[in-house]
């Protein structure tokens, strides 16, 4: 189920004005989980994320697997790149985050070889603020609805926008990026695409009215959604995005997607300041 967002958000240059709730402070509670595909489980997987729970900022990064066909581990460059995104917030005013000059800054230091898709997200006085390049992304949970998904960014089916080292891949000015106004109560959900490929936007949203009420912190809603997510991801019987998109490019395919799985779960909660 999808319900209007009321904000303002501006993606590729396009600026689209909705009622803009009062100023609040707000704090960004957060937990996250990871389970790395069963054969990469030795290596680390080839996803990384990082919690920055005084900056109020999240990230994901999901490394591109194709890299092992020439001997890299991609996982090393996602790693890199969140590490790099990490020290880049340091720099950042507080509660003023740019989460686009700290891609730009993390991408620019990252060295290790591979490519990666990478989505940063902090909370500031507006609301949160992110950045999205390929098919990594967010979804905005509010009173059992989703209020937002970021859209996937792909060059074509499973070719998916991301940033390389060198002169290579796409560029971190490529990435999409929001500023979406918030509410206490509001639940953000970021994984990478073996979330997203498993799972559609009804079931998370399930997953989080079940969570709370079942009084889950985010480490614990992490945990069952990442948990449900491997769970599609093995089952050959149910319809689930990836397969839906194959098969809308002209693949015969069905069933979930076996991928490493980042889930980071985060709370809009009112300040105690306040």
């Amino acid at each position: 189920m999808i319900c209007h967002l009321m904000g303002v958000l501006r993606m590729n240059g396009l600026q689209v004005y909705l009622a803009i709730p009062n100023k609040k402070s707000f704090r960004l509670v957060s937990g996250s989980c990871y389970l790395p595909h069963p054969a990469k489980e030795e290596t680390g997987g080839e996803d990384a994320h990082f919690i920055c729970a005084n900056d109020e900022a999240i990230g994901v990064a999901d490394g591109v697997g194709g890299w092992v066909e020439v001997g890299v581990d991609a996982g090393e460059f996602a790693r890199e790149l969140m590490c790099n995104s990490v020290a880049a917030i340091q720099d950042e005013p507080k509660g003023s985050i740019d989460p686009a000059r700290v891609l730009e800054k993390a991408h620019s230091s990252t060295k290790s070889q591979g490519s990666s898709t990478a989505c940063i997200i902090a909370l500031t006085e507006e609301g949160i603020h992110a950045i999205n390049l390929g098919d990594s992304g967010f979804i905005v949970v509010r009173d059992g609805c989703t209020v937002y998904h970021s859209p996937v960014q792909q060059h074509g089916f499973n070719f998916t926008y991301q940033l390389e080292s060198g002169d290579g891949g796409d560029l971190p000015s490529s990435g999409q990026v929001f500023k979406i106004p918030v509410l206490s109560g509001d639940v953000i959900i970021a994984g990478t695409d073996g979330l997203f490929d498993n799972l559609y936007n009804n079931e998370i949203t399930a997953a989080v009215v079940h969570g709370l009420r079942a009084g889950f912190n985010p480490q614990l809603m992490a945990k069952q959604i990442a948990t449900l997510a491997r769970e599609r991801a093995v089952d050959k019987n149910r319809q689930t995005p990836f397969a839906k998109a194959a098969q809308d490019a002209g693949f015969r395919y069905y069933g979930g997607k076996l991928d490493d799985i980042t889930v980071v779960v985060s709370y809009i909660a009112g300040s105690s300041n306040t």
